[in-house]
């Protein structure tokens, strides 16, 4: 089959704004639904339907019983709000698309580079193991009857309207302001970014495509970079060259317990993809767009947006007590 009709659940963030527009644009009859309070507005054409994801009633009616080729769902984290997809799609879609995660992978990782066959486990962080969760549902499913799933596993996505960096923009307000700011390790582990233009040709390229049906692909760059260098890349961008103080993983997890697993199962570890096999099914996926090129985009964009300049009082407070 050849998508024509595709359903973004969710459809106004990091990946699946760059996703909807590149399927819009290749002629793909793209529709959205959420809640209409994003602040990215969707490309002319999209068709917008407004409902809460978790209002089932809302979500019906919006709908009104409409078939797509392909569904995609970008908010869907637990088994719960899976099988309330499998319920209400199967029989309806084509396909149905889940956004996993490449934290997923096994903590530490064993070897490298990572690819799809590398085991999912992840004992530090629970988003993983809801993720996990999730794909061991769906593989289930399409094993039973046939649910026509493609598994898919983004690491690091960003694009201008994010800070690829823990802290965000609060650490570009420190760098800025001469202050210190804390980098986990001693900063040179290895980290892929991704951007997201880069994601959506590969992501794009999958749908309708019966050959993913019932199978996983992690969609990452090339581009691969210490955490040194990503915080004086944007440091630079930003004019200014970062003060760095180090901290263990643990150690800043533990002054801020509400961020839990985040580095410890995730950004403390070194990881390096191998993408030949999304290369295999969609050959002109290819990364082009660095960090290197992108930072001044993302500190451009934000100093014209200034509502995107959130300081986080809380960041600013673990800041300075692991620098203290």
């Amino acid at each position: 089959m050849s998508a024509t009709s595709v359903l973004f659940i969710g459809g106004t963030g990091i990946i699946s704004s760059a996703a909807s527009e590149l399927a819009a644009r290749r002629g793909m009859e793209v529709t959205m639904l959420n809640r209409g309070r994003s602040r990215r507005e969707p490309v002319d054409g999209i068709e917008v339907l407004t409902a809460d994801a978790s209002d089932a009633d809302a979500v019906d009616a919006a709908l009104a019983g409409r078939e797509f080729d392909v569904v995609v769902d970008m908010i869907a984290f637990t088994p719960e709000q899976v099988q309330r997809d499998m319920h209400r799609f199967e029989g309806r879609t084509g396909q149905y698309v889940f956004i996993s995660s490449a934290s997923a992978y096994q903590k530490p990782v064993a070897h490298l580079p990572i690819t799809e066959s590398t085991p999912l486990r992840n004992p530090f962080w629970q988003y993983s193991r809801d993720k996990i969760a999730c794909e061991d549902l769906l593989t289930a499913a399409y094993r039973d009857r046939g649910f026509p799933v493609t598994v898919l596993r983004p690491s690091h996505t960003y694009d201008k309207w994010t800070i690829p960096a823990f802290g965000g923009w609060t650490a570009i307000d420190r760098i800025r302001r001469g202050e210190e700011i804390v980098v986990h390790g001693d900063g040179t582990s290895l980290w892929t970014l991704t951007h997201s233009s880069d994601f959506a040709v590969g992501f794009v390229g999958l749908l309708g495509n019966p050959l993913a049906f019932g199978d996983t692909f992690q969609i990452t760059s090339d581009f691969v970079y210490t955490w040194n260098e990503i915080y004086g890349m944007l440091g630079r961008a930003a004019g200014a060259e970062p003060r760095i103080r180090y901290a263990t993983s643990a150690a800043i997890e533990a002054a801020a317990p509400e961020r839990a697993g985040q580095l410890t199962g995730d950004m403390a570890h070194s990881v390096v993809f191998d993408n030949s096999k999304i290369r295999r099914l969609v050959p002109d996926f290819a990364p082009t767009v660095g960090l290197h090129t992108a930072a001044r985009e993302i500190i451009d964009w934000h100093d014209t947006h200034p509502e995107l300049q959130r300081v986080d009082p809380a960041m600013n407070a673990l800041f300075d007590g692991l620098t203290a």
